[in-house]
């Protein structure tokens, strides 16, 4: 109901201009929708190379 002002949609549903107003605060509060995500391609080839050196600089660490 682009344009309408709260009182004409209250006549229309048939409800008070206060009821319209008290949906439209409670619809302001709700948390806004998720964002659509693109489904991304498989991943077929992958490269560890940082993860293996973090690894090995780890295990010559002492641990206490």
């Amino acid at each position: 109901m682009d344009g309408t002002n709260l009182r004409r949609i209250a006549r229309f549903l048939g409800v008070s201009p206060q009821t319209v107003c008290n949906w439209v605060d409670a619809a302001a509060r709700l948390p806004p929708p998720p964002a659509e995500r693109r489904a991304e391609p498989p991943v077929d080839t992958l490269e560890v190379d940082e993860l293996f050196t973090f690894v090995s600089q780890k295990k010559s660490r002492p641990t206490c």
